[in-house]
């Protein structure tokens, strides 16, 4: 029963006194006590009534308070019998602990509120326990294997009204009932899950988001068939799919969690079988990289890539263009802790993150052919082509590449949660190629790619071949100490100027290298007058003995600006 309930029967002579915004809180039982730590009594979800008698001076107040909201009590009821109006101290320590507090009527027994705590309490917990006895049956003898996850979802949505969505680890929606989450939703919510999940947490994980609750089941499977359990999380934090509810889990008797419990297992089962499916294409991409990195005849190549054309392409007429991708993953190692093998983490986890994240299935990652080596994903993408607008029929048709950057944007949230703390994810993106020749050069010109990301800070993070060609692929190999040193002698004085007097100095610097060197446009840029940037500029000549009308300081300037 709800807090609610309570507050609304003018029977029990109940007033609130603060906590208006957790009336919806279930009550799973009632306690009475005048303990000053009951605790050890204390399992969660009570109303807990006091007489005040622990109550001996004001500062009592924020320790009893601090033990009840710590056991996850859902409310204090305080009667007014001994000291008659409750004190201050009492209502602003359950208001700093969020614990609702009521007042109760000195015309009001204790045994009177026990008495419709519990026999409301037992009652719907005796309805539910049948309820959900008989709906177990009904989903286990159901399966996922008619119809896949959205039968069983199906089910908890008619039968136990729980809208309920299978999510991967990047907050891609596998299987949904009804209404598909919206995806920076359902990002946060795989994210959150990460991260319980990375700190040790037991699932479910409860949250709330925009006043909705959510709980939060892992998928793994327990049963027939399953892979032993893993000694470390980092083994399968990245992989595993979720089941997000959208309810409190925390209400719930034994009978419906276990019913839940028994939905991952049943989507599980459904999650393997699709595993298995992907045996075909990861051969097939296991094969063609170990002959583009064992220098196989160019011939032997395109032969094996005609194989793979139609089964990750079906449909496609000639062989398409390709590129490839590269992923790691890297965990911090501990001395004396077992090492983590990220060959097949970095495997699954660029499957994923190569499926369009509009798409919605777990067949949607049909196409998406990876291999791993050592600790390396490597993806070998076919590019579909699009017609060029308002072009001629002998005109070649566009290639539609991946962008590293666009590939990681719906991603970045959730994963970083994932890795927080000791882990890495680097990716880097090859050019398209149209033929085998160009596989060994688009290999590693990725791998060359993902060394430029991971010399960049943050834990999940791309770089692609167009960065390449430029100075973006110098900066992050310029060991720290030059760096320091470079940066502090051309910038450390207008820093210390800009400090001392506002005279943004900085930002004009950048400006004017921005527009250039153009004078009209830096100002009009920075809305001031030219005389006003002329004094400026010269201004940091003065402080730095730069010339800023030689390309040779402009370009120190520039690159001192990058790499600080």
């Amino acid at each position: 029963m709800r807090l609610r309930a309570l507050l609304e029967n003018d029977a029990l002579g109940l007033r609130l006194l603060g906590g208006d915004d957790e009336l919806d809180r279930t009550v799973r039982g009632v306690m009475t006590t005048d303990l000053k730590d009951p605790s050890r009594y204390l399992s969660g979800g009570e109303l807990v009534l006091t007489g005040l008698a622990w109550l001996r001076e004001p500062a009592d107040a924020e320790p009893f308070v601090r033990i009840l909201a710590s056991a996850g009590v859902a409310a204090l009821a305080a009667g007014e019998a001994e000291l008659g109006d409750i004190p201050d101290d009492l209502v602003q320590a359950c208001s700093r602990h969020r614990l609702p507090l009521f007042a109760v009527n000195e015309s009001v027994a204790f045994a009177t509120i026990t008495e419709h705590v519990v026999r409301q309490v037992s009652g719907e917990r005796a309805g539910d326990l049948a309820a959900v006895v008989d709906r177990h049956r009904r989903l286990m003898t159901s399966g996922p294997a008619g119809g896949g996850p959205e039968v069983v979802l199906d089910l908890l949505g008619s039968d136990l009204d729980l809208r309920a969505w299978v999510l991967s680890p990047t907050g891609r929606q596998i299987a949904g009932a009804g209404e598909p989450l919206e995806p920076g939703l359902a990002a946060t919510l795989a994210g959150e899950h990460l991260a319980a999940t990375r700190t040790g947490r037991r699932g479910p994980h409860r949250l709330t988001i925009a006043g909705s609750p959510y709980s939060l089941f892992p998928i793994r499977n327990t049963g027939r068939g399953a892979a032993p359990a893993t000694r470390d999380v980092r083994e399968t934090v990245l992989s595993d799919w979720l089941l997000a509810v959208e309810a409190d889990a925390g209400d719930w008797p034994a009978a419906r969690l276990d019913l839940l419990q028994g939905v991952t297992q049943l989507i599980a089962v459904e999650r393997d079988r699709r595993e298995a499916a992907r045996t075909v294409r990861r051969r097939l991409a296991q094969e063609v990289l170990e002959l583009v990195q064992t220098g196989a005849a160019p011939a032997e190549i395109a032969a094996r890539l005609r194989v793979a054309a139609p089964v990750l392409l079906p449909g496609l007429g000639t062989a398409p263009h390709w590129q490839v991708v590269v992923a790691r993953v890297e965990w911090d190692q501990e001395p004396g802790q077992t090492a983590v093998d990220t060959g097949p983490i970095a495997q699954s986890l660029l499957e994923e993150i190569l499926v369009d994240p509009a798409t919605s299935g777990a067949d949607s990652a049909d196409r998406i052919a990876v291999a791993h080596s050592g600790d390396e994903a490597i993806a070998l993408v076919p590019l579909a082509t699009a017609p060029l607008p308002d072009s001629e029929d002998e005109v070649p048709a566009a290639v539609v590449g991946l962008h590293a950057d666009t590939l990681l944007a719906s991603v970045r949230a959730p994963l970083s949660a994932g890795l927080d703390g000791d882990g890495r994810l680097t990716l880097g993106v090859s050019a398209a190629v149209h033929s085998a020749e160009g596989l060994r050069g688009a290999l590693e010109e990725a791998r060359h790619a993902r060394r430029v990301a991971a010399a960049r800070p943050g834990r999940v993070c791309a770089a692609g071949h167009h960065e390449l060609a430029s100075h973006v692929l110098l900066l992050p190999f310029v060991p720290d100490d030059v760096r320091r040193a470079f940066t502090a002698r051309l910038l450390d004085p207008l820093k210390d100027y800009d400090r001392r007097h506002r005279a943004e100095l900085i930002p004009t610097l950048e400006a004017f290298l921005d527009c250039d060197g153009s004078w009209t446009r830096c100002a009009t840029r920075l809305h001031l007058h030219v005389n006003t940037l002329r004094y400026r500029v010269g201004r940091i000549e003065q402080l730095t003995g730069r010339d800023l009308a030689r390309l040779e300081d402009k370009l120190d300037f520039f690159l001192a600006l990058r790499m600080s």
